[in-house]
């Protein structure tokens, strides 16, 4: 869009996905923003005067991909061909791997630079304009994503309890400080998850949250470990804290139940926080998700990995519940291509509207991030956040369900109405 004022971008199809799709559509852009979605003939009529003009006779244009949750600092690793023995196991051996990897280089620090680079260029490759990420090394990661030309929430993640509880109290200055924050970058808070850290300090990172309206996320349900830690400070979790020598018992337990529990009588639920995973979730606990505001983001592929039993998501949806796929790491899913995570949903419920399948990773995964104002659907006043992918005449009706089947990848990526500076070589018209 350099040296244009306004810009009509015209396609096959245009998927608003708040809206019908359009056959023969088009989006008006003008300083970044979406002026106008449509049919093509009335809005070059309208629009076209002036305006530069491209062309996308092949393509499908939809709103710009969202990927709620990953660690970008896990981009270099890989989750082999096999699962770990045990979720604890397998956070052990990531523990030792990152170690590992920080002795082995003479910057650590550019290591995680790297990892954070190559984690942003897959999510541009496969049509992600903005992701939620995980940021545990934030003093590293946050300048990276500032710089980067991709939209992110950095959610700034806290941990530590029993002996090294005085770890959490030395994140989360650092988690919420804003200094980093820009245009394209917000900061947020994340306390990793219920055996890393103990009730207080929930409490305590909802209450920052509120106070500076931060975005707040949790990894919650995410094995069935969970529940036995937080019930009972027992099992393989237990047993984890204890093989790194830093178990203390904490002086709170909770005796409500399960996870999702737990998170509603902290106050979790009454906030509009992100959930990742809930890959264990009870009848009833549908039902206290389904009466509060926070979102659910599933990851299919890294739930695949650890062999978890099936997830509830048509549940959930039916529910009126907000879920959202995301792609978790690297080191329990392949890539970061969030559209594989969709095909692997096309395939457990193949009956499921392609459009649906799409929206969990655009509107609704905007709505997990908080920024379902501004990004996440073609909508007038949003930002041109957008990506094709190629279509045929052969897939009829339905050239979502298409892209899903064939394996397509994407041909073009906008942020803001302008092309990656990484991603130019992919784009059609650049």
């Amino acid at each position: 869009m350099a040296g244009c004022g306004k810009m009509v971008i015209t396609a096959a199809w245009v998927a608003p996905m708040d809206a019908p799709i359009i056959r023969q559509g088009a989006v008006v852009v003008a300083d970044g923003r979406i002026v106008a979605v449509g049919p093509a003939r009335r809005l070059l009529a309208d629009h076209g005067h002036g305006a530069c003009r491209q062309d996308l006779p092949e393509a499908i244009l939809l709103p710009g991909l969202v990927n709620p949750h990953t660690h970008l600092e896990l981009s270099t690793c890989t989750c082999g061909d096999s699962a770990p023995g045990s979720f604890a196991e397998w956070l052990l051996s990531i523990r030792q791997r990152m170690r590992e990897g920080s002795q082995s280089v003479a910057d650590p620090e550019q290591s995680v630079r790297r990892a954070v680079e190559l984690g942003i260029q897959q999510c541009l490759r496969f049509g992600v304009t903005t992701v939620g990420d995980i940021s545990q090394q934030m003093h590293v990661t946050r300048p990276v994503l500032r710089d980067s030309p991709i939209r992110a929430v950095s959610f700034g993640e806290v941990l530590g309890l029993a002996r090294l509880r005085w770890r959490f109290d030395e994140l989360l200055p650092r988690a919420v400080d804003r200094s980093m924050q820009s245009s394209r970058l917000r900061i947020g808070l994340t306390p990793h998850a219920p055996y890393t850290v103990d009730l207080p300090g929930y409490r305590q990172c909802l209450r920052v949250a509120r106070r500076r309206r931060l975005p707040l996320a949790t990894h919650l349900a995410e094995t069935a470990e969970e529940q036995q830690f937080i019930e009972h400070h027992s099992g393989p979790l237990r047993e984890l804290w204890e093989q790194i020598g830093s178990w203390v018992e904490p002086v709170e337990t909770f005796r409500g139940g399960t996870p999702v529990a737990m998170a509603q009588v902290i106050g979790l639920l009454e906030y509009p926080t992100l959930l990742a995973h809930v890959n264990y979730c009870e009848q009833s606990d549908l039902e206290l998700l389904s009466r509060g505001q926070a979102s659910v983001v599933y990851c299919p592929r890294t739930h695949r990995y650890f062999g978890h039993p099936p997830h509830r998501w048509r549940e959930m949806l039916a529910r009126g519940i907000n879920l959202a796929v995301g792609t978790d790491s690297c080191a329990s899913s392949p890539d970061l291509n969030i559209v594989d995570d969709l095909r692997l949903l096309q395939q457990i419920a193949p009956q499921t509207p392609s459009q649906a399948l799409w929206q969990l990773a655009t509107v609704r995964a905007a709505r997990a991030l908080g920024m379902h104002d501004s990004i996440g659907s073609l909508t007038i006043g949003k930002h041109a956040d957008m990506v094709a992918f190629p279509v045929a005449r052969s897939d009829g009706e339905d050239p979502l369900g298409a892209i899903l089947r064939d394996h397509r990848m994407p041909t073009g990526i906008w942020i803001e109405g302008k092309v990656p500076v990484v991603a130019q070589s992919r784009a059609p018209g650049g």
